[in-house]
């Protein structure tokens, strides 16, 4: 079975790939999130010329392949863009072996501990306690992160003494037997990310990610050294050899790997393993309701050293608009805190057709 064709949908923000075999059978994937259009560009450019006529299941020596052929074009946008050929063609062997793909990965179907994840600096201390104990009593979840510092922001905060506030006040509001994290995307030194780290030690949080800026591994492991609790990272990296230095050089005690950044689900599987060889559980970065997330959990069903919980977005269309009406149904529904992995053929949804009938279509065809 032969790849035929590759077809994108795509907005400025979400992507979409179709891909159909020699067949006629056809599977659906995603480029990653955020400048989708020009993923989608160098999908067509650089990725499905090289894989139209390849075997349409047996692909991971093309992925290699494309890696080859666009050696010069290493790094994030290449990774984007391939992520959309992996996830259709996982989805497409899903669907013609009848099986959800957690199946596929030796894994099965069921429930995943969910925490809720914001996104907001934007928003008070007091106002962010409130919003997520409302979504602990309504929804059930009992692990929550929210946000420190400011993205990329150099030792300043978002705004001055936001981080000594928001630390014990959402920490507290939430109470006893609830997971709490906090991510500072990159914005600290280590000496005040420690600082920090003793403030989340002192509040029973415990999880930091990303303290300091994240190409910076030496930093993160100079403050994963100096606490007691879980620092992670890892979301924004995509190739081998930086995973490869992390892990081995243990600059975090958790791994955060994006399936849709790294290259898609056969590029992240490599990476769950490195983790696994070195003893370090697998927390993957999901920060929207695109494919990302669903990917996400039935990578999380799979894998042996899966982390606590999986990331899930809690922003609505005033933060995210886009991230909805992308699927028909509710794919996304959390039950008791939890999120449900499906048992239907490859990742289980359906793409709605309204929006692709929206979305800006480009084709690459065997001839």
């Amino acid at each position: 079975m032969k790849i035929h064709k590759l077809e994108t949908f795509c907005n400025e923000f979400v992507g979409f790939v179709r891909v159909t075999a020699d067949t006629g059978d056809q599977g659906w994937g995603q480029v990653s999130t955020y400048n989708s259009d020009i993923t989608c560009e160098i999908f067509h450019r650089q990725v499905a010329r090289h894989a139209l006529g390849t075997n349409a299941l047996d692909f991971a020596d093309t992925l290699l392949r494309i890696n080859e052929r666009e050696h010069k074009y290493p790094g994030s946008y290449l990774r984007r863009a391939t992520t959309g050929l992996d996830t259709a063609l996982w989805d497409l062997r899903g669907q013609l072996e009848g099986k959800p793909v957690v199946s596929l990965l030796g894994g099965r179907p069921g429930t995943l501990r969910a925490y809720a994840s914001s996104m907001k600096r934007d928003i008070t201390p007091k106002d962010e306690a409130r919003r997520l104990s409302k979504l602990r009593d309504e929804f059930g979840f009992d692990a929550f992160k929210w946000r420190v510092g400011a993205e990329c922001g150099r030792d300043q905060d978002e705004w001055p003494g936001r981080t000594e506030e928001i630390i014990p006040t959402v920490s507290r509001a939430l109470g006893d037997g609830v997971a709490k994290l906090v991510d500072a995307n990159s914005c600290y030194s280590p000496k005040r990310a420690i600082e920090v780290g003793r403030m989340l030690e002192a509040e029973g949080i415990g999880h930091f990610e990303e303290p300091c800026p994240y190409w910076e591994f030496e930093q993160t492991k100079e403050v994963a050294d100096a606490l007691s609790i879980d620092v992670t990272g890892g979301e924004q990296d995509c190739e081998f050899l930086n995973w490869k230095t992390m892990i081995a050089m243990r600059a975090v005690d958790v791994v955060q790997p994006d399936v849709m950044y790294m290259g898609g689900m056969t590029r992240t599987l490599e990476v769950c393993r490195m983790a696994e060889a070195a003893g370090l559980p697998v927390t993957p970065h999901a920060a929207n309701l695109s494919l990302v997330t669903m990917c996400t959990m039935h990578l999380l069903g799979a894998i042996p050293n899966a982390g606590k919980y999986l990331e899930f977005s809690i922003e609505q269309e005033d933060y995210y608009p886009w991230q909805y009406g992308l699927f028909l149904g509710d794919p996304y529904r959390i039950t008791d805190g939890k999120a449900t992995i499906p048992d239907a053929p490859g990742w289980g949804v359906e793409i709605n057709p309204a929006w692709l009938e929206t979305a800006r279509y480009q084709v690459s065809e065997r001839e």
